[in-house]
């Protein structure tokens, strides 16, 4: 499979929406835009490529499914016909986009060094992210945005599972609702799990799907969790940060693992049960 072959195989999925596409062959992007207005998405065909030699279909289906759902939420003022709105916080990287294709602001606060916090519209199965022109259309302030988003996310069930690593404790917030990595923003959720560690604590997210908090009782432990977490980070659709975060009581400190023991990092056994965990994890995401 290559880009072209993935373009020609998109464009095929998507003939049924009244779009327009348009390929940049530099890039290696296609842009699926509404013929009415212009609004669209791009994709990195290079990435799903690069996705595609593991997850096959399963790949293409989501890109599918992530198109139509922005395409359909692009057709018309996305607030029209709401009565309950429902703000969730959302988080990516700083590199991320600071406006939308009509050079709006996005409202953005910023988190840690490696995150910046976005607010968005719960759509039901998509969202759109808040701007500045729509905060005013809301009618409501910086600070009511950020205290209803934070609101809702304490709402939530959090839903893990754990894996044991060289004697050392990861937990996977698996809720399987879209908001996996936002669980980060509920401290009283991770000062629960902080109370439960008997080492240091480092958190993580990769990816907007996965939020995987460590307990660390060695040395190993570090080697572990920085290769899991780029595992996660290369194999997301929107990757955030490969990077841990050391995390105390509210306090975030982004952390860069050196890897001082090459040889427990090399280890095939580790690899290997690394593999094993990353998949049982995905394995458990949304169909």
């Amino acid at each position: 499979m290559n880009v072209f072959q993935m373009r020609d195989k998109l464009k095929d999925r998507l003939s049924h929406l009244n779009v327009k596409f348009s390929f940049n062959r530099e890039e290696e992007t296609l842009r699926i835009s509404r013929v009415d207005n212009g609004e669209g998405v791009t994709v990195k065909l290079s990435t799903i490529v690069a996705k595609y030699n593991n997850k096959k279909e399963k790949i293409v289906d989501e890109i599918v499914y992530y198109v139509e759902e922005a395409i359909e939420q692009m057709k018309g003022d996305t607030l029209s016909g709401i009565d309950d709105i429902q703000i969730m916080p959302v988080l990516r990287s700083p590199s991320f986009d600071k406006k939308d294709k009509n050079g709006n602001k996005f409202v953005i606060e910023s988190h840690t060094a490696e995150t910046n916090i976005y607010y968005a519209v719960d759509l039901g199965k998509s969202y759109r992210l808040v701007d500045e022109q729509m905060l005013e259309q809301m009618k409501l302030t910086k600070q009511q945005l950020k205290e209803m988003a934070l609101f809702n996310i304490r709402k939530l069930e959090n839903k893990y599972t754990t894996d044991e690593v060289k004697g050392n404790i990861f937990y996977f917030v698996n809720s399987n609702d879209g908001y996996d990595a936002r669980r980060i923003l509920n401290t009283t959720f991770l000062n629960e799990i902080q109370d439960q560690c008997e080492g240091e604590m480092l958190v993580a997210v990769p990816h907007q799907d996965v939020l995987i908090i460590a307990d660390i009782r060695n040395k190993t432990g570090y080697d572990v969790m920085a290769h899991l977490t780029m595992e996660f980070f290369t194999k997301g659709l929107v990757p955030i940060t490969s990077l841990s975060l050391g995390y105390d009581k509210g306090h975030f400190e982004p952390i860069f693992i050196l890897g001082k023991n090459n040889k427990q990092k090399r280890d095939p056994n580790v690899i290997q049960r690394l593999e094993a965990t990353r998949k049982k994890y995905e394995n458990k995401d949304k169909d």
